[in-house]
């Protein structure tokens, strides 16, 4: 009886995450994404200075293994950071990542909300440091300084 149950639920658990997946796909903050997504691969100056990126990053990881002690380092690291600015200037990559954020946000609040369901202390990773805060340090009270939440 109890597997017949634990199977039941499991369908059910499965279908009801289906419906949520699709919810998440139907929503603003998704397409918002995918707009942004398509619209900074169709930017013409983003895809070359990301194909540029992609070269420069290679010369810079071998340059990199030798340090500063290789010649071209300081020059080829300048380099890279200056065309990581570049390509972070640009608008496209600006509402892309824009659009990713709103994106995570979403994902991360429909993941705190199944999260704290079950259990206040469970961690939900996230790409902005602002929302991990509730969900911060190891909970063991160890030597992180860091302590499981007291009831009262």
């Amino acid at each position: 009886m109890v597997e017949m149950m634990e199977s039941v639920d499991m369908a059910e658990l499965i279908k009801h995450s289906d419906l949520l997946s699709t919810m998440i796909n139907q929503s603003a903050p998704m397409e918002e994404y995918l707009q942004a997504k398509r619209r900074m691969n169709e930017d013409a100056e983003a895809q070359q200075l990301f194909a540029l990126f992609e070269k420069k990053k290679v010369l810079f990881e071998d340059v990199q293994r030798f340090g500063k002690y290789h010649p071209d380092y300081h020059k080829i690291s300048t380099e890279v950071r200056q065309l990581k600015r570049k390509i972070e200037l640009l608008d496209s990559v600006q509402a892309f990542k824009k659009a990713e954020d709103k994106l995570d946000s979403l994902l991360y609040q429909v993941s705190r909300i199944i999260a704290d369901s079950v259990s206040d202390t469970i961690k939900v990773p996230s790409n902005n440091p602002f929302l991990e805060a509730k969900s911060s340090g190891c909970g063991s009270g160890g030597s992180c300084g860091c302590s499981i939440r007291k009831t009262s």
